[in-house]
């Protein structure tokens, strides 16, 4: 009863006053007006570049601690292991000595525990900002277009002009990436010259 009511009364709103071009117009664009963001407060949500190496330089930070500490456990957990095993001194274990076999595995687990490490990493950092992570992912693919398209052509390396940091891994400013870009213009500057 009463939502027929409204209905009724709006009709009859629109039936007493009828809709010129000019008030048309202006009804359809104050609502997209009124509901859209202004440039300021749309890109206040995404990340600035600065902002972008900061992450960058956490996430290495994390994915290194984490690679330290699994590459430990995993030391400690073959040590435990075969630390518990019955070794004859005499015999051979893949035509080698017992201990130099034990050796190796535990460090083989310790590299195995360190090249895991970033996985763990990974997803710590990505539990720890989720909020920025989209904005993040989208900086680094832009910053990787980047790297390829300005690196430099690495057959014409020498002993005297080594290529300047090809992957871009220790870039960790906007400083450091602008002396990379010097780095690579200067080597490809030398490798024009003497070629």
């Amino acid at each position: 009863m009463f939502i027929s009511s409204i209905r009724l009364s709006s009709q009859r709103l629109l039936v007493k006053k009828p809709f010129t071009a000019v008030t048309l117009r202006a009804a359809t664009a104050l609502p997209l007006r009124s509901y859209s963001q202004p440039a300021s407060l749309q890109n206040s949500t995404g990340l600035t570049w600065s902002d972008f190496f900061k992450l960058r330089k956490q996430q290495r930070r994390i994915n290194v601690g984490s690679s330290l500490f699994t590459g430990l456990l995993g030391c400690n957990i073959s040590w435990a292991y075969l630390s518990t095993m019955e070794i004859d001194p005499t015999q051979l274990v893949f035509g080698f000595d017992p201990l130099t076999v034990i050796s190796a595995g535990i460090m083989a687990a310790g590299a195995l525990g360190y090249l895991l490490g970033p996985i763990v990493g990974s997803q710590i950092f990505k539990l720890s900002h989720q909020k920025q992570l989209e904005y993040f992912n989208d900086k680094n693919k832009d910053f990787l277009k980047h790297i390829i398209n300005n690196r430099v052509d690495a057959s014409s390396q020498s002993f005297s002009n080594p290529v300047p940091d090809y992957y871009g891994e220790k870039i960790g400013s906007l400083k450091e990436y602008k002396q990379w870009l010097r780095d690579c213009h200067a080597y490809a500057k030398k490798s024009k010259e003497f070629l």
